[in-house]
């Protein structure tokens, strides 16, 4: 399915960018090349990609920043992170800038392309819309419009959050297993992931709840998942 579909290497180290290249492009992707983030904007210009890997550490303007610059103005467009180091807080920083996936060096070929692949699916898979209004407590979510209001004002989501919390209030009242939430927000090779988790619904709960400390609408079910309130 990779056949045809380009995917953009930001890495400012030439000999790794050269190897992914060799390696993607024998598996049929298309590859684009940067050296940094500012000529990675340039390219994003010029050519449409189906995902982005970005190294995290590059000089001039970090990974992080290019990140937060890339899905400023590509939302859509998956971004996978490429960094050395594992700490949990590096993880939840990069999802937070933006980044659909996190992988860590040296990582297995086999382990990138499977994440690459399910990016790509991931943003050319969407459900198909329905006009039918999901209205609870002060929320309500229209899929057709893909819109969410509270009291009736616009409350602004990014692709992620909005899918997060459709799945959610599609299963309002009903406890929804972690596994469950990574595999239907990112695809079928996530289960584990549950940093990820935490930073979809922290960002949800900023975004809808009066007391995000204190949340009403999305509630923590303890070893499990999460709930969306009754309707």
């Amino acid at each position: 399915m990779e056949q045809g579909n380009k995917v953009l290497i930001i890495e400012d180290d030439a000999g790794i960018r050269q190897s992914l290249f060799e390696t993607l492009s024998a598996l049929g992707f298309m590859i684009g090349e940067a050296g940094n983030g500012e000529e990675a904007l340039v390219r994003l210009r010029m050519v449409t990609y189906d995902a982005v890997l970005l190294d995290i550490n590059m000089p001039g303007m970090g990974g992080m920043e290019t990140c937060r610059r890339i899905f400023d103005a590509y939302p859509r467009l998956p971004i996978i992170m490429l960094t050395v180091r594992d700490d949990e807080e590096d993880k939840v920083e990069a999802l937070d800038a933006g980044a659909h996936d996190y992988v860590t060096k040296p990582f297995q070929i086999r382990e990138l392309t499977a994440r690459l692949r399910a990016a790509i699916r991931a943003s050319k898979t969407t459900a198909a819309p329905s006009d039918s209004l999901i209205a609870i407590g002060d929320l309500a979510l229209n899929p057709g419009r893909y819109r969410v209001e509270k009291f009736g004002q616009e409350v602004h989501l990014t692709p992620k959050e909005f899918e997060m919390l459709r799945y959610l209030m599609e299963h309002a009242g009903r406890p929804i297993p972690h596994s469950r939430l990574l595999t239907s927000i990112w695809g079928p090779e996530y289960g584990n992931e549950r940093e990820y988790l935490r930073v979809l619904i922290n960002q949800l709960r900023k975004k809808i709840e009066d007391d995000p400390t204190r949340p009403t609408y999305i509630l923590t079910e303890s070893h499990v998942g999460y709930r969306f309130r009754d309707a």
